[in-house]
């Protein structure tokens, strides 16, 4: 908004100019998404525990600790990132740019389908809420409707495309399979980082991570000069998508203050899905869906667990890990929840720099 407020008086006064820049936008949507974190927080955590009383129900069948130092703790903390983000975008970015609006009404679905979820733990006192098969449905609409959108907005030469890391000019002719694509891309991108969400603090700073990584990229794909140097393929318009990714780290690390062992408030589903649905549709805009499954490794290794054993469980009637998603597995060790957490950001961090190694080992 103040993009289009401002830069059209720019000859009548020079510093309205910076509001041309990508780069300076996208700092001022970070500051911007940390201080409203900072000032909302403490007043959607106080509205959350006068609305939870019991905080959100912990698993019986989780690790024994937590019925001890996470009960009463208040969840749908996503709400404080939605509100950090949504406004903070809408501040900074070009508001006649498509890109951006596909996305805010993603992140805000996913986020509503995450609200729906909590709502219902909270009501029924039940930690499992909505049934899988209804989110997954909910998700796949989205994902499938938002799919159309890119490919009529994508320029003609990526339409139906999928770029592979490391080869500079390959491209595979998805066809009619690319719709199927793209929602296997944002559903699985949403429920990989609800599953990392279970310890205080774990998720966010990955998510935080992979953000930051995403505005480089969109930032890059988005300048054609940029592109063609490092000989990306060049999307017009997605660079705007850094603005967003960037007001999504300002919002992380707000959240990280109030979410720090031990939590004040957890993010729930509506945090945990609206983020994760954000950055696989950003990842589909740049045609960088491989490369998030890269940085993103840490919650691919998280949703991987839960599929190996379930599907061990099921065949075998053995489990592989001692509980999933493998966090729990490695309390169930006796591993400390901080030495986990701390652990599994530096791992988030290793295959962030591998994934960004592949805009340039081409």
């Amino acid at each position: 908004m103040l993009y289009n407020l401002l830069v059209q008086f720019s000859a009548q006064f020079g510093p309205f100019n910076l509001f041309r820049y990508l780069t300076f936008r996208s700092g001022g949507a970070v500051f911007t998404a940390l201080i409203l974190s900072f000032y909302f927080g403490p007043k959607i955590i106080r509205w959350l525990k006068s609305k939870q009383s019991e905080g959100q129900p912990i698993r019986l069948d989780g690790p024994e600790s937590h019925l001890l130092t996470k009960k009463g703790t208040p969840t749908m903390g996503g709400v404080m990132i939605l509100l950090s983000v949504v406004v903070s975008t809408l501040l900074w970015a070009d508001l006649t740019n498509p890109y951006i609006w596909l996305v805010i009404v993603v992140t805000l679905g996913f986020g509503a389908i995450g609200f729906v979820d909590d709502y219902m733990k909270l009501t029924k006192k039940n930690p499992k809420g909505l049934s899988s098969r209804r989110k997954l449905v909910f998700q796949a609409v989205i994902s499938v409707l938002a799919g159309y959108i890119i490919e009529s907005i994508a320029p003609a030469n990526l339409a139906g495309q999928i770029t592979v890391p490391f080869f500079k000019n390959v491209l595979l002719d998805a066809g009619i399979l690319y719709i199927p694509f793209v929602m296997i891309v944002m559903v699985g991108a949403s429920n990989a980082v609800n599953f990392t969400d279970g310890l205080d603090g774990l998720v966010i700073v990955p998510i935080m991570i992979v953000s930051g990584c995403f505005a480089l990229i969109a930032y890059l794909v988005g300048n054609a000069v940029f592109a063609n140097y490092l000989q990306l393929h060049f999307v017009p318009g997605s660079g705007e998508l850094a603005v967003f990714c960037s007001a999504l780290v300002g919002a992380s690390l707000g959240f990280l203050w109030f979410n720090a062992p031990p939590a004040q408030v957890f993010m729930g589903d509506t945090g945990s899905l609206a983020c994760g649905g954000a950055l696989g549709a950003i990842s589909v805009i740049t045609r960088h869906e491989f490369v998030l499954s890269i940085i993103g490794g840490l919650f691919v290794m998280e949703a991987l667990s839960v599929i190996i054993q379930v599907i061990s469980f099921k065949t075998t009637g053995k489990r592989v890990f001692k509980m999933a998603p493998i966090h729990h597995h490695f309390e169930k060790l006796g591993w400390k929840e901080p030495t986990i957490v701390i652990r599994f950001w530096i791992i988030a961090c290793i295959f962030a720099l591998l994934g960004l190694a592949t805009l340039k080992l081409r």
